[in-house]
């Protein structure tokens, strides 16, 4: 590096972005994640011995420190390190890093360390290029993702890798962030007279979402945006926070994780009866600009899976819901989404109409049984094999009932179907109950004059 190049270097430093210029140059300046890189923690030992070996993969949210960390191994290793990013870097930039890997090797008996950032971005087949030098140790590899990487990486790679999940900063992570910023006049705003309002402090913590970057960038807007008094002090009140970080940047990718874990707990919120949960997860789905249509199918089926008898209404709501949306569309279709999210969420719930699968089940076990005759068309039939013959008519008969065999003969006395006592299932729960009671009394072989003459004899 000539002169001018180091020139050019420490000027872009001094201009860069607050949140790169505050980004950790030590672990022990590494706020958040203690289960990984906390004192003792593996990874940690790993960095500080310069031993990393094994390849691993940093999955967590944006701004939670997974580029930080693969920074601080480059400088802690005598390994050569290789940063990539798999949004602009394609097989051919692959291939070159893997030929200096080998030559490095052969000729200095060096590791190579490759990061690639967003690694989920490639797909399979630069996912497998790179897989045989991983596995023979040529490359030792860090992957970054935001996305769940049982599903974003290739099973094969996942397996040859340590996975470490990052979680989002919480308060207290993030006040001490803002402080030290606050506070340090090499690289933050130390060297400055500032002054913060704690109301403007709790809105750029709370807004941030746990994103380091995210509470950066708006500190950094805020400051700068906001000129000196006449005292020469920058005060930064609620309103310029507000101006700063107007919306919580929702995490919400319609493929990755955010989008099946949101909708499982707005699932399991309804089927839990609990209305301001439910609504709460709508909320986020709906601001994030998930499609409408996709949460009221999940809401029909839910309808019928967990609401079922129990309110049978249920699932006329959800129906009414997803054709006035239709009708309506954004943003007055939310009413009639969340209107049917609240009547599910408080109806009472049964999954009973699950006696189906049981149902299969015993016919994928033993293979459909044969219609008794009684049941079989009569229009067809009738006349010549007596199909039809013996059938009741249970309108004919006094409470339009009367006991007959529907099942196979070898399933007779078998229940699939119970229902609960929750709601207007439980007046099914009694009508059922009667007519299983007669159904049984019903079909109970009768005993004839030969029968009682045989047990006769026995008993002689």
């Amino acid at each position: 590096m000539d002169l001018f190049d180091h020139a050019m270097q420490e000027r872009m430093e001094h201009e860069a972005p607050l949140a790169a210029r505050m980004r950790p140059r030590t672990l022990d300046e590494v706020v958040g994640q203690e289960e990984i890189i906390g004192p003792g923690r593996l990874l940690r030992r790993a960095i500080e011995t310069d031993r990393l070996f094994s390849s691993i993969i940093l999955w967590g949210p944006p701004g939670t420190g997974k580029t930080t960390i693969a920074r601080l191994i480059a400088q802690n290793t005598r390994a050569h390190f290789e940063s990539i990013s798999a949004v602009l870097a394609g097989v051919a930039e692959l291939r070159r890093v893997i030929t200096d890997a080998q030559e490095r090797r052969r000729l200095y008996h060096q590791r190579t360390i490759l990061f690639v950032d967003e690694v989920h971005r490639w797909n399979k087949a630069q996912q497998d290029a790179l897989l045989p030098h991983v596995e023979t140790g040529m490359i030792t590899l860090i992957g970054a993702t935001t996305e769940n990487p049982y599903f974003e990486v290739i099973r094969a790679l996942v397996s040859r890798s340590r996975i470490f999940q990052l979680k989002p900063l919480n308060e207290a992570h993030l006040r001490t962030l803002l402080e030290r910023t606050l506070s340090d006049p090499e690289r933050g705003y130390g060297g400055q007279q500032i002054e913060i309002s704690p109301e403007a402090q709790r809105h750029l913590i709370d807004v941030s979402g746990g994103d380091a970057r995210n509470l950066l960038n708006a500190l950094e807007l805020a400051v700068e945006s906001t000129p000196p008094e006449a005292d020469g002090i920058r005060r930064i009140t609620l309103e310029v926070a507000q101006e700063s970080i107007q919306k919580r940047a929702i995490l919400y990718d319609k493929d990755g994780d955010a989008h099946y874990d949101t909708i499982s707990a707005f699932i399991k919120s309804v089927r839990g009866s609990d209305p301001d949960a439910a609504l709460y997860w709508l909320a986020k789905m709906l601001a994030a600009g998930e499609d409408p249509r996709f949460i009221l199918r999940r809401l029909i089926i839910l309808a019928g899976e967990d609401i079922g008898l129990a309110d049978p209404q249920g699932l006329v709501v959800a129906m009414a819901a997803a054709q006035a949306f239709d009708y309506v569309g954004l943003p007055e279709g939310v009413y009639p989404i969340a209107e049917a999210t609240l009547y599910l969420a408080t109806a009472p719930k049964s999954n009973s109409v699950g006696a189906y699968f049981k149902a299969l089940e015993q016919i994928e076990q033993e293979g459909a049984g044969p219609v008794p005759i009684h049941l079989m068309d009569a229009n067809r039939d009738a006349k010549g094999l007596g199909h039809g013959a013996g059938y009741q008519y249970p309108h004919s008969f006094p409470g339009h009932f009367t006991p007959q065999q529907y099942l196979p003969t070898h399933l007779l006395g078998t229940t699939f179907y119970t229902p609960s006592d929750q709601g207007y299932e439980a007046r099914i729960a009694e009508r059922l109950a009667a007519w299983r009671k007669l159904q049984l009394e019903g079909l109970q072989p009768k005993e004839t004059d030969d029968d009682t003459a045989a047990d006769s004899t026995r008993r002689e």
